[in-house]
């Protein structure tokens, strides 16, 4: 059923916005006035929904800019299970959490939401029509609360892992803005200083027709290549970018780049960490939810980003079936520490498999942040020290012929 966008005025006078939905513009209206208000504008909002990744119907040029952050679903996500908790009607809690969202763009989806549980679709199911907005955890996780009748409990869990992955990439973003905008800036000032600056002061050496030290030579070929080949450089980089990415995409350069990613010094302990973090996160949440192992282990693989890891989880799984334990295979693994299958384990025996993957995924979480931290106080003297060398390079290279002169003169 197409969803309306609506200007109207209530018993007061008092203009109101907002969607609804209807079989056509007619009958819009027909409902607004049904609810005592008078509508002026009544027009068919654009689709919303984008299954395959290509929005259906037209899209506006302001539409291109709107998005859904993830700590707009973490809210509506938990306003949701605070309503069913309190016994609202899960159609009638979708239409008091559309009438509150000020973001347009999740207010269309979840009056889509309404409108399709509306016609006897589940929740899971709806929610499945809008992939981008909500992942397989998500979508699984509402369908084993609606199979097991605790609906508002895994919502209300829900909340709480978006919560928590929200919080913790935003520490991670905070701890990189710094070293990340001393990049730039610092790239800028030597990009400056090479391409403006030298140039100037060099052209008195050129004239000279005198023999220059070497350093200098370096920096005036340096200085005349970047002045009038910068484009060529901006050119090179992008066409690197772009050719990686693309190799990344292939199955071969997927599977290269995530062993890179686990086996260079120092960021592979962070990636690997960072992977079985959210390994032990998501499957936790997902045990706790009532989504069976093999299912949640199905979800998992693809939340690791990492194809190494991934294939050990396809393996665990096949062994699971066959009747053995999740501690077993992972052990065999060599991207899961030891420490962390003995807690496995242990969970198993005890039934607390849940707790422990939960506690897992709190060490793993705490050991990446303080070593994020570490590298990126680390980064700041790194960077210092690096726009230093490469400033007294230029000192040098133009104080060198000036000495040369001097000495000449004497």
């Amino acid at each position: 059923m197409p969803v309306y966008e609506y200007t109207a005025l209530d018993t007061s006078g008092k203009s109101l916005n907002g969607i609804i939905d209807a079989d056509s513009a007619p009958a819009a209206r027909q409902k607004l006035r049904g609810s005592g208000m008078f509508p002026v504008q009544v027009k068919e909002a654009a689709s919303v929904s984008m299954p395959s990744g290509v929005p259906s119907g037209p899209v506006s040029v302001s539409g291109l800019f709107k998005r859904v952050k993830p700590g707009e679903v973490s809210v509506m996500t938990r306003q949701l299970s605070i309503l069913l908790a309190a016994g609202v009607p899960l159609v009638a809690a979708l239409d008091a959490l559309g009438s509150q969202i000020v973001n347009q763009l999740l207010k269309k989806i979840v009056a889509q939401i309404k409108e399709s549980v509306n016609e006897g679709n589940s929740l899971a199911f709806s929610l499945s029509q809008h992939p981008r907005l909500f992942s397989n955890i998500y979508v699984n996780m509402v369908r084993a609360g609606e199979a097991s009748g605790a609906l508002d409990l895994v919502l209300g869990r829900l909340a709480e892992y978006g919560e928590h992955q929200h919080a913790l990439k935003g520490r991670f973003q905070a701890a990189l803005a710094y070293p990340v905008f001393m990049f730039f800036i610092g790239s800028l000032v030597l990009f400056f200083l090479i391409t403006f600056v030298v140039p100037n002061i060099t052209q008195i050496f050129t004239e000279m027709h005198h023999t220059l030290p070497l350093p200098t030579v370096i920096l005036i070929g340096v200085s005349g290549f970047l002045k009038s080949y910068w484009w060529v450089v901006v050119l090179a980089g992008v066409g690197v970018v772009i050719g990686i990415r693309q190799f990344i995409k292939t199955s071969q350069g997927h599977y290269i780049w995530d062993k890179i990613k686990l086996r260079t010094p120092v960021l592979g302990s962070v990636n690997q960490k960072i992977a079985l973090a959210r390994f032990a996160r998501t499957l936790g949440t997902l045990l706790e939810s009532g989504v069976p192992l093999l299912s949640a282990l199905d979800i998992v693989r693809n939340i690791v980003n990492n194809t190494l890891i991934a294939r050990d989880i396809d393996n665990a799984s096949e062994e699971i079936e066959a009747g053995k334990s999740l501690a077993v295979p992972l052990g065999r693994s060599q991207w899961f520490p030891s420490i962390a299958v003995q807690m496995i384990s242990v969970g198993e025996q005890s039934g607390e498999l849940e707790a422990m993957l939960n506690k897992i995924a709190d060490s793993y979480e705490t050991d990446v942040e303080s070593q994020v931290m570490a590298m990126t106080s680390m980064l700041e003297p790194v960077m210092i020290l690096v726009m230093g060398l490469a400033v007294g390079f230029i000192v040098v290279s133009i104080l060198l012929p000036i000495f040369e002169m001097n000495q000449m003169i004497r």
